[in-house]
């Protein structure tokens, strides 16, 4: 996910602790002697959490067979920005729009219709910073354009307008993200091929730019390099070869998602990210539906789409928790966004340490033993302040915050941040 935590970060370290879990036996030197794929050795990997990660693969893989869900393979989920790759393909993409000149004026001149959550004030920003720019459905030329360009960042990145105004309102905090369906949604008057000749050219730039770089977008600094987890593509690659279905879920948008996990062998049809309608070949603004209503891959939107797309379930029944035996066993995310997705994974719960306090709280109290912290395989992050969970641990479908609850009611207590 593209939101880091506003979060101080404390000057003292605490102490290093490994997390226990379920006590594996560790028969990866098993799978070894059957010259079955195992993950590599790497020092980024904290503690046990590779020799968990090789006894999950023995006990649940089949060594060198094609997995499919449909014909019982064990399900693996990974969420893409910031677990599969340091930083987010989608603002990597949206920013190579802008200096490209590739987003369209909206029909009819009205911002309101990108997006049913977009502000009024936000929309009479937009229109006063690129409305005489280009004619309704043309590209508005945002590569020479400042304060158009820095308008679109603004909202985008910050949620709010230049000036300060709230940007985005009236939607579930648990299922959507607005930026992130807003970059998804400014995709609209383009084909799929189109967007995919956009997301490859972004990720060229973004692979080939220096590390820690940033970029000029508008007037604005942003970031502008993205990385490949070597880690996260071996233990993928580690999984497809033992029998296990391997899949995207992400809040950035799908045509965008394709590109890069193809380049890691993850075919498109097993990639889910944000949609949008099409109207015939060209793409729209309006957020495709699941579980009955409008939503995008985040947080409880990634259990709607895994249940619907990958498990058949339909309708509102697509937001609640399967039964076991239709769940996938394995999943990885780094943020606030990723709790329901991840803590639904029946086995192993691999959790990139973001700072991010619902999905840490969780994985800190780790109740059932079966989560696992690492830091962020480039440039991990200092530690934290103790993550607040019996006071601010869940996020309130209305954005508030309240205190995480267990499934029996009893209140998760505050977690010290031990993994970083």
């Amino acid at each position: 996910m593209r939101l880091w935590p506003l979060r101080l970060l404390a000057a003292a370290l605490t102490p290093v602790l490994t997390l226990t879990g379920c006590s594996y036996t560790g028969r990866h030197s098993d799978a070894a002697a059957h010259n079955c794929r195992i993950v590599a050795a790497d020092p980024g990997w904290y503690g046990d959490n590779r020799e968990r990660i090789d006894a999950l693969i023995n006990r649940l893989g089949s060594c060198g067979k094609t997995g499919s869900v449909a014909a019982g393979a064990p399900l693996a989920l990974f969420d893409w920005d910031n677990t599969m790759v340091r930083n987010d393909v989608g603002s990597a993409t949206f920013f190579w729009m802008i200096n490209n000149s590739k987003v369209r004026q909206p029909a009819g001149g009205s911002w309101s219709t990108t997006s049913a959550y977009l502000t009024t004030e936000a929309a009479a920003a937009l229109a006063a910073a690129c409305g005489g720019l280009a004619d309704p459905g043309q590209p508005l030329p945002t590569g020479s354009s400042t304060g158009c360009a820095d308008e679109l960042v603004a909202v985008y990145a910050t949620r709010e307008t230049r000036s300060g105004a709230t940007a985005f309102t009236g939607y579930n905090h648990r299922r959507i993200q607005p930026g992130d369906a807003w970059a998804a949604q400014l995709l609209a008057g383009w084909t799929d091929a189109e967007v995919t000749e956009f997301a490859t050219a972004a990720r060229k730039q973004n692979l080939d730019a220096t590390q820690g770089s940033e970029q000029t977008v508008g007037s604005t600094r942003q970031t502008g390099w993205v990385r490949y987890y070597t880690q996260m593509r071996d233990l993928v690659g580690t999984l497809q070869a033992d029998g296990f279905d391997v899949r995207i879920i992400s809040a950035s948008a799908e045509p965008v998602v394709r590109v890069w996990a193809t380049g890691i062998g993850i075919p498109a049809d097993h990639v889910m990210g944000v949609r949008t309608d099409h109207d015939g070949d060209v793409l729209t603004s309006r957020l495709a539906v699941c579980g009955g209503e409008p939503s995008i891959p985040f947080n409880e939107g990634k259990r709607c789409r895994v249940n619907e797309q990958v498990f058949g379930v339909e309708s509102a029944a697509a937001f609640q928790q399967s039964p076991e035996q239709r769940r996938q066993v394995f999943a990885a995310g780094d943020s606030d966004g990723d709790v329901t997705f991840v803590t639904d994974a029946t086995e192993l719960r691999l959790v990139l340490n973001r700072n991010q306090i619902e999905l840490m709280c969780w994985a800190y109290a780790n109740a059932d033993g079966k989560w696992m912290v690492n830091p962020v395989f480039i440039n991990p992050l200092p530690v934290s302040p103790p993550y607040r969970c019996a006071t601010q641990g869940f996020n309130e479908p209305d954005g508030g915050q309240a205190p995480l609850r267990q499934a029996d009611g009893t209140v998760l207590p505050d977690q010290q941040d031990r993994v970083h």
